[in-house]
């Protein structure tokens, strides 16, 4: 009696592995992880979703409205390298160290580049909020602020009496 239960639990047991086996290959076993589940490939989770969450961990997630299946990206604020990186696509230097960060894009969906204060070292016009970058008093270049009824880049007035006053009495010396 006992050799034919055991018979029995052994034929049941290859069925189920037979039944298992069969209908992985065809796919209906393939879908069985939940939203949040850790998981390595789309074919894991019952959405079909396996995406890199904000540790850098693959977790089942939920498609989006449009039925996508998009990439974990970084909000507004966090460092990152490429634009690509950022949920608003916008990945720009923030401050005078070079680091990046992802910020948001303006109404015009355009990027921002920061840009230099008034009083910062600069090498071009383009680093300074002011668009105006020149050598006011030494041989280093600084973010000025435009002047003039204009608003046009020039030196302040008092740099110019001084070049205005040498220019003058180089002509006397003469």
């Amino acid at each position: 009696m006992a050799g034919m239960l055991l018979d029995l639990f052994t034929k049941v047991g290859i069925l189920k592995l037979l039944l298992t086996t069969f209908l992985f290959s065809q796919g209906s076993m393939k879908y069985h992880k939940d939203i949040g589940d850790v998981c390595q490939k789309h074919v894991e989770c019952f959405s079909e979703c396996c995406v890199k969450d904000s540790s850098m961990v693959k977790r089942c997630i939920r498609r989006t409205l449009f039925l996508q299946c998009k990439d974990w990206k970084k909000p507004f604020g966090y460092l990152c390298q490429h634009a690509s990186e950022c949920q608003s696509n916008c990945c720009i230097v923030v401050n005078s160290i070079q680091q990046s960060r992802c910020i948001s894009k303006t109404i015009l969906m355009q990027c921002i580049p920061w840009k230099k204060a008034e009083g910062s070292l600069c090498s071009s016009h383009k680093e300074c909020k002011s668009n105006c970058c020149l050598n006011k008093y030494e041989n280093v270049f600084r973010c000025i602020p435009k002047t003039g009824v204009l608003k046009k880049c020039f030196l302040p007035n008092e740099k110019k009496i001084e070049i205005e006053e040498e220019v003058s009495t180089i002509g006397t010396a003469d």
